[in-house]
């Protein structure tokens, strides 16, 4: 794989820098038992997402004022339950390779969840972060990597994307940036490399930005 150069990286955070799957899983299943879906289906669809927005995929036609009450909720309950957060291997080392290098966090979590999610991992919150309050639209929408490019003052063409869902993946690739896919869940997706973690990923540091190297398995 060639190396890609960019002048920035966004990237996701759950899947890609934060392994919260445990807590996602314990939350959205009981939502779907709750509402008489298939559990699998639904964690097929939630990753990625607002949460209301995932809502209004999986029941189409039910009031968004519902689906906006049940992920006020959710949220609260994700932010109280750190148990199984751990960071994706190689984060640690991903992140501290990144001092200088303008990046920032997009992530459909909230300020809440985000830095308690962030904390829980052991990992630095970026300076520049756009979170669920930051946005109009939920990924697959570009909206928020288009806002952190904007706020880094880096053309889009010039980023690079970290994301390990279906629906992020898509949002990198409308913002008309390049995307790393990251884990099991990006590989379905086409993105413009694929590692298994972090660990195969090595950040170069040049006069005007990176070059990403990614390492095979």
């Amino acid at each position: 794989m060639p190396a890609l150069t960019a002048r920035a990286l966004l990237l996701d955070m759950d899947g890609t820098l934060v392994n919260s799957d445990a807590v996602v899983e314990r939350i959205w299943r009981r939502w779907a038992d709750a509402h008489g879906l298939d559990g699998d289906e639904v964690m097929h669809v939630v990753h990625g997402r607002q949460g209301h927005a995932s809502m209004a995929v999986l029941l189409p036609g039910r009031p968004m004022h519902l689906n906006h009450e049940d992920n006020a909720r959710m949220l609260a309950e994700e932010t109280a339950d750190m148990d199984g957060v751990v960071p994706v291997p190689g984060a640690p080392e991903f992140l501290a390779s990144l001092r200088g290098v303008p990046h920032a966090l997009v992530t459909s979590a909230d300020v809440p969840l985000s830095t308690a999610r962030m904390a829980a991992a052991g990992l630095d919150l970026p300076d520049v972060r756009v979170t669920a309050e930051s946005v109009g639209a939920s990924k697959p929408d570009p909206e928020g990597f288009l806002k952190g490019a904007a706020e880094l003052g880096i053309a889009p063409a010039e980023c690079v994307v970290f994301e390990d869902s279906g629906a992020g993946i898509a949002a990198g690739r409308a913002a008309g940036m390049r995307v790393v896919g990251v884990g099991p869940r990006a590989a379905a997706h086409a993105p413009d490399a694929h590692v298994d973690d972090l660990r195969q990923v090595r950040v170069e540091t040049l006069p005007a930005g990176v070059r990403i190297h990614i390492r095979a398995t």
